[in-house]
């Protein structure tokens, strides 16, 4: 005898703000944001010393950087493709894991052309997280705290930044820099272990098996053909790359006269990564109330008026002028990352790659630019270049307001 089908099963509920899956899932992904910037970044304060030990200049030292955001550039894209078959928290967690052992390599290998290359793969197996973290944020947290959450694990990767500068900074001046990239590897591989405890599995993530080549370039391209998603990669591009052109070459400036800083004071400038944790939370509450163009355009506002700031010889201008830098890039970086979630569809993972990809070929492009114009120009040159990339951004932020309006539905009549 035949049965009938019994009811279908219920699709499991998005995770919400105050329950106990929504606080795993933000503070797993803090910790992810937390791990990927402490190590990437966490050369950022040494290039003086590299610079000095390996007899390099202040673009070539940047070098150790450059590589490794420019080969996460690279691998967030195959990783975008990859998450749509693969599970995302065994990916994100490998990625954590690999990139702490190749940051702790770093750290001793003798010469400078093989730190290099440990910081290349370093970058290229770091890709695992920063894609697949915002799609799994886009698929698992319900849509009315989508901003907060995007905005808790921004704050997360502006943690690992300050930590990173600050820690390797200090440690550097106590024991040196080799045993302060060692400490910073360990605690890498501890917070991955961490993240892997706390994070569920994903419970709306469709697996597909089976996918071409041809399909995910056909996904991009339709990401690509978008009218607001490509304003978006630019957007991530052009204030990424202000942000680190001017974080790479400020330690060059403050070691010399008039302000003549120690390692240890200038690491503890970059507290001001602190501003950008309160303001990434912030902005992502106020985007999902007041809207995102509002919150972008304000973010690139806050972020040009730093820049500006630091042309000034008055050591409390210059750091206020970082402070505010600081806000207006995470305030800025978190509402692009959530519209780009909101707006990926069914193919979030590739749009997040698209993305991300944008994102650090800014860092490692227009970042390392910046030793052009710091070699050439001193200060002054550097800061012009990266406000003339804060006005382009300025034009994309203002095109993405106008293309949102002729998009929205008309009001019923």
């Amino acid at each position: 005898m035949s049965s009938s089908p019994g009811p279908a099963p219920a699709a499991a509920p998005h995770a919400e703000p105050g329950t106990r899956a929504y606080r795993r899932i933000a503070f797993a992904l803090f910790l992810a944001g937390f791990t990927t910037f402490s190590l990437l970044y966490s050369v950022q304060p040494l290039l003086p010393l590299f610079a000095a030990e390996f007899q390099v200049g202040a673009a070539t030292s940047a070098l150790s950087l450059s590589l490794a955001t420019g080969a996460l550039a690279f691998a967030i894209l195959c990783a975008g493709a990859l998450s749509e078959s693969m599970d995302r928290k065994r990916l994100m967690f490998a990625s954590m894991a690999m990139a702490a052992l190749l940051n702790l390599i770093a750290s001793v290998v003798p010469g400078w052309h093989g730190m290099l290359v440990a910081r290349a793969l370093e970058g290229l197996v770091l890709g695992g997280v920063p894609a697949v973290a915002m799609a799994y944020l886009a698929e698992e947290i319900h849509p009315k705290g989508l901003g907060r959450a995007m905005g808790q694990y921004v704050g997360g990767t502006a943690f690992g930044g300050m930590m990173g500068r600050v820690g390797v900074s200090l440690l550097s001046d106590a024991f040196g820099w080799r045993p302060a990239l060692f400490i910073v590897s360990v605690l890498g591989l501890l917070a991955a272990i961490g993240f892997w405890l706390l994070l569920p599995p994903s419970k709306h993530f469709v697996r597909r098996r089976g996918v071409t080549l041809s399909e995910h370039v056909a996904t991009w391209r339709a990401h690509l053909t978008h009218p607001m998603l490509p304003l978006l990669f630019a957007m991530g591009f052009l204030m990424m790359g202000m942000f680190v052109a001017v974080y790479n070459y400020a330690g060059f400036r403050l070691m010399r006269p008039p302000f003549s800083l120690s390692q240890s004071a200038i690491g503890l400038i970059f507290c001001a990564y602190l501003f950008g944790i309160a303001a990434s939370a912030t902005a992502g509450s106020l985007s999902d109330r007041f809207g995102r163009a509002p919150a972008l355009l304000s973010g690139i506002a806050l972020a040009t008026a730093g820049v500006g700031l630091t042309l000034l010889a008055w050591l409390p201008a210059v750091i206020l002028g970082i402070v505010l830098l600081t806000i207006g890039f995470f305030v800025a970086h978190s509402v692009s990352s959530a519209w780009v979630g909101a707006l990926g569809g069914r193919s979030k993972g590739h749009a997040a790659s698209l993305y991300l990809l944008a994102y650090y070929l800014g860092s490692s492009t227009l970042g390392a630019m910046g030793g052009w114009f710091w070699d050439h120009g001193g200060w002054p040159a550097l800061t012009g270049y990266a406000l003339a990339v804060s006005v382009v951004a300025a034009i994309a932020a203002w095109m993405l307001k106008s293309r949102q309006s002729a998009l929205a539905p008309l009001p019923a009549s």
